[in-house]
């Protein structure tokens, strides 16, 4: 025997039928902080500092990385 149930309800409803809190109020207010707090950061930055920030790698490192990149796409390597 089997026995199907189907149930169609959204998303908030399920949450409160199962008497889970609504968490959209708090999410929104992190989004919203982080959003302001990432143009700040992003308004105080010139791309270059941005870009070592992102990618803290040195540069001899970062060239060998790039050259072993394009050593791939090119069938080349180094060795």
């Amino acid at each position: 025997m089997k026995v199907s149930i189907d149930v169609e309800c959204s998303p908030e409803e399920a949450r409160a039928f199962f008497g889970l809190p609504d968490v959209r109020p708090l999410q929104e207010s992190m989004m919203a902080q982080m959003q302001a707090q990432m143009q700040k950061v992003a308004a105080s930055m010139d791309p270059e500092t941005a870009f070592k920030a992102l990618f803290p790698l040195q540069s001899d490192s970062f060239t060998e990385m790039q050259k072993a990149f394009w050593g791939q796409f090119t069938g080349k390597s180094d060795k």
